[in-house]
């Protein structure tokens, strides 16, 4: 009898069901989603910890965006004004909006860790489904570290900007923002494997202090704050970075109420410690953006009606104008404080969840063997079921990254741009691919898996790869989560227009004429990391990588399946 046999026979005697069922070592697990794990050519490692509750919080406190519209405020209000951010957080909310939806329906159809180079390997054409797959998750992977770094440095800059508040005489160095960029990782460590078991729960207390904290910073802004005019805020335009036209200035500025929504994917590479990833995902994704886009521009109109003297605000000492525009408000250097250290606090407490999905993208990778050393990044601990080493690697490299702040931080702003265009360029690949593929008819029709009797066989700890591996073909069809019908393809359409619209315009300077210290080298990074991903696939990933494998605790089951498929 051969192994494959031997398998399908093991899967047989296990039949999984929405319901929890027991694996051969007595231990509990949820039958649904191993079921659909395992139809993905993926054994069950990772403990599935979050409910949708949960999740909800992890989700919404990884976006931040009412703390990240106070955070990168400046960025659109210099090109384009108060009217250009108004505007264009409306327009940036519901486009990214789209594109989530669109990611929402690719999670449904295939719920892994791995995400975006995932769903290219299985939506690409066969002849260029590893190139595209390998170039996705390298894209993916340090975008997401980049999210990490940008996250951490910015931390410890509001820290500064506070001591500054309090103590003008304060010489603000950039070592001390490293030692505080260090600090808010080392946290973010320690919470990620020390007491990682209390993950899903201090992510729901995150998610209460982010409601809570939005209160305590609108309420007392507004009320205490003089307020401008309704033309100061709807119909005032700024071109401070000094183009030729208005409408260009918009362009550019655009870029910072796309930043405010970056990293709603999160959640996606979160699918495997998710009890019912194929909805709870999608729909809290959906609710991450209503809540989050509905808070970011309720305090971007409170920002405004109380933004005061412009010039102040703008030239600012502090390096952050909503800390100014927080004092001038209130009057009060305790109130001021209070108010941007819960904005400091928020943004640390992403920085949790940035490490936690940046870990399991880099991990996820390293199964399917797309990076270097890819044995030890993949390992799972076994006591805690997360994966320590994939945690330590992207939590070194972002600290290592801030040693470059100290000599410039305008080349440490330049590395961390990827958290944008990089990001967006791995939504783009796998976005196109679906829409060819639902334009085409090639995606059949959802049918609920969890009453078809199908089988797949129980979770075995820390397999190994036959030596004939097999490329991961499951069955193309949707899943419980869609846009249905004409204005699914409508949607998905406008998705890849807008991800292409922000990649162009994320390469783009603040201002001009540009110098070498204002140059935009985001488009260098991305490059880069686009250039180094090919050069090393045709080295050596063309050989090791071969896309997402087939497992060898699930090889007859997800054969089976694919041979369904066909």
């Amino acid at each position: 009898m051969n192994q494959g046999q031997e398998l399908e026979n093991l899967a047989s005697s296990h039949t999984y069901n929405a319901g929890t069922c027991s694996d051969i070592g007595g231990n509990r697990y949820r039958g649904k989603d191993e079921h659909a794990l395992a139809r993905l050519g993926k054994k069950q490692v990772l403990k599935r910890r979050f409910g949708l509750l949960s999740l909800f919080g992890f989700s919404s406190t990884i976006l931040i965006t009412w703390e990240t519209v106070l955070g990168l405020f400046q960025e659109a209000f210099q090109n384009g004004g108060p009217a250009g951010l108004v505007y264009g957080f409306i327009i940036a909310w519901f486009s990214s909006f789209s594109v989530y939806m669109v990611i929402s329906e690719m999670v449904s159809l295939a719920p892994t860790a791995g995400g975006q180079y995932f769903w290219v390997s299985i939506l690409a054409p066969k002849k260029y489904k590893r190139f595209a797959s390998y170039i996705t998750g390298w894209l993916t992977s340090i975008a997401w570290v980049a999210v990490l770094a940008t996250g951490s440095i910015y931390v410890g800059a509001i820290m500064q900007g506070l001591i500054i508040l309090n103590n003008p005489d304060y010489d603000a160095q950039k070592w001390q923002g490293t030692l505080l960029c260090w600090a808010v990782i080392f946290l973010a460590v320690f919470i990620n494997t020390v007491v990682s078991g209390l993950l899903p729960i201090i992510e729901g207390i995150i998610l209460v202090f982010h409601i809570l904290g939005f209160v305590a910073v609108l309420v007392p802004l507004v009320y205490l704050s003089p307020h401008g005019s309704v033309a100061s805020v709807f119909r005032t335009s700024l071109n401070e970075g000094g183009w030729p036209t208005q409408g260009l200035s918009y362009c550019v500025g655009f870029i910072g109420n796309v930043a405010t929504f970056v990293g709603a994917d999160a959640a996606v590479h979160m699918s495997e410690e998710i009890e019912n990833a194929d909805v709870n995902v999608p729909w809290a994704i959906f609710t991450t953006m209503i809540l989050n886009g509905a808070t970011g521009f309720a305090i971007m109109i409170a920002v405004l009606f109380c933004l005061g003297d412009i010039t102040t605000v703008i030239e600012t000492p502090t390096g952050f104008p909503f800390i100014q525009v927080f004092y001038d408000g209130t009057g009060s250097y305790a109130g001021a404080t209070v108010m941007a250290s819960i904005v400091a606090g928020l943004i640390w407490c992403a920085v949790i969840g940035f490490l936690a999905t940046a870990s399991r993208m880099m991990w996820s990778f390293a199964r399917d063997r797309g990076v270097p050393f890819h044995r030890y990044i993949s390992l799972v601990e076994p006591r805690t079921r997360i994966p320590m080493v994939a945690i330590g690697l992207v939590a070194i490299i972002p600290a290592l990254l801030a040693l470059i702040y100290m000599g410039s931080s305008s080349i440490f702003e330049d590395v961390v741009s990827l958290s944008t265009s990089g990001l967006y360029a791995s939504y783009f690949i796998p976005c196109s691919l679906l829409l060819w593929r639902r334009i085409t008819g090639q995606i059949k029709p959802y049918s609920s898996r969890d009453n078809e009797g199908t089988t797949s066989p129980p979770p075995l700890p820390n397999g190994s790869f036959s030596a004939d591996d097999e490329v991961v073909q499951p069955e193309l069809s949707w899943g419980p989560w869609r846009v249905p019908g004409l204005l699914g393809t409508l949607n998905n359409a406008y998705a890849c227009v807008y991800t292409v619209f922000v990649m162009f315009w994320s390469f783009w300077p603040p201002a001009t004429p540009t110098t070498p210290s204002t140059m935009n080298y985001a488009v260098l990074m991305t490059g880069a990391t686009i250039l180094f991903s090919m050069v090393y696939y045709y080295v050596w990933g063309k050989k090791g990588y071969l896309g997402p494998l087939i497992e060898r605790e699930v090889r007859g089951f997800a054969r089976k399946v694919g041979k369904e498929g066909e």
